[in-house]
């Protein structure tokens, strides 16, 4: 018998070791499942401007190309306006040269070369013509070479201005370099990031799988326990119903198990509802949960969270099979959905006691201890307690 009882107790153990790690994976999967969201966000969101900086590259390089040709047709018509300027000045300086040299022939032969042209005209017409020939000829050279120093006047101010737009090319030409080197950069830091937030992902992912696969491998571990432990409860019931008589509904061998204020209500269960807000399980069912769920097969042992007094033990609705223990100080425990309850209002209990059996009575979705603990008539986290 007390081979049976320390076999029931290691089992047991390896149940609520198993229940422990159950909680403390599915928070860290849930963790790491967000993680992977985020990582998964920032990728696709630096892809993105990835291709927008990969298309403001590409107006980049195709408003160069334009400037460069810009600039090309302007240096071709810089040329053509340096020629065309060259060919004026020395337009001017030839019609400067020819009128010089009539100047300087007519002032060397002196002003009787004047008189003796005009006194050699035959008659007064001849005499009128001469002299206005001589007035054309000083008048032409004026005029022909204004109007050269103005065509040279022209052409520069032309070519200046040619010069200052190619000047204004050449600037927008560097500053478009300036641009295309700053995106460069961008790029290649944006694919860096690309890169660094794929190698974390993929760590994530990994992280994840392994999580996922040791969560399983756990939830085998206590389910194997938990029928084990049924199975060897089955053995102890039967032995003390053939050595005493008595049924095989009585309450099982006290157990104690965590460092909490309280003893663990069914260490063989796993959390499958946390306490507060959660979405209706069941039509009708609060989405305000007051308590804590543990998922366990039909007929798992319940016990006492602590010392205190029975005050109710019997069926209650919504609640089936309801056992509530009064700890003294305001603080309650309600087991509610009871296959089986082993003890009546009244009664003492100790802290670790099998008071119940786990079942699925009520308004239940399956086999299951709904914990609650009641403080001055409020709900609270039954975590804070365990």
């Amino acid at each position: 018998m007390i081979n049976r009882k320390k076999k029931i107790s290691l089992l047991l153990t390896m149940a609520l070791t198993c229940g422990m790690f159950m909680p403390a994976y599915a928070t860290e999967i849930d963790d790491t499942k967000k993680k992977a969201e985020e990582l998964e966000n920032k990728k696709k969101t630096a892809e993105s401007e990835k291709t927008s900086l990969a298309n403001q590259l590409s107006n980049l390089v195709n408003e160069m190309e334009k400037t460069k040709k810009k600039i090309s047709d302007k240096e071709s018509e810089i040329s053509n306006k340096e020629d065309e300027l060259i060919l004026a000045k020395a337009n001017e300086n030839d019609q400067y040269e020819s009128m010089k040299k009539r100047i300087r022939f007519m002032y060397e032969n002196g002003n009787t070369g004047f008189i003796e042209i005009l006194c050699s005209s035959k008659s007064i017409g001849e005499f009128l013509n001469n002299a206005e020939y001589i007035s054309t000829i000083s008048g032409y050279d004026r005029n022909m070479l204004v109007e050269f120093q103005k065509v040279v006047t022209d052409v520069e101010n032309q070519e200046a201005e040619l010069q200052k737009e190619y000047k204004q090319l050449q600037t927008m030409q560097d500053d478009l370099i300036a641009k295309q080197d700053n995106v460069n950069q961008l790029l290649t830091s944006k694919q860096s990031e690309i890169q660094k937030l794929d190698s974390e992902l993929g760590d994530t992912k990994n992280k994840l799988a392994q999580l996922e696969a040791a969560a399983a491998a756990a939830e085998k571990k206590q389910k194997e326990a938990a029928e084990a432990v049924a199975a060897a409860k089955k053995v102890q019931a039967a032995a003390a119903s053939k050595n005493t008589g008595s049924s095989s509904s009585s309450a099982g061998s006290p157990v104690v198990s965590g460092n909490g204020t309280f003893t663990h209500p069914c260490p063989a269960g796993y959390i499958s509802s946390t306490f507060g807000y959660r979405t209706q399980p069941i039509a009708g069912a609060s989405t305000n949960h007051k308590g804590i769920d543990f998922a366990a097969a039909t007929g798992t042992p319940i016990y006492a969270a602590t010392a205190g007094t029975v005050i109710s033990a019997g069926y209650a609705g919504n609640a089936g099979n309801l056992l509530v223990i009064n700890h003294g100080n305001g603080l309650l425990t309600y087991y509610m959905h009871c296959s089986k309850i082993y003890v009546s209002a009244g009664q003492k209990v100790s802290k670790g006691q099998n008071v119940a059996a786990v079942g699925t009575t009520g308004n239940s979705t399956g086999p299951h201890l709904h914990f609650q603990v009641m403080l001055n008539g409020t709900p609270v986290n039954p975590a804070n307690y365990l």
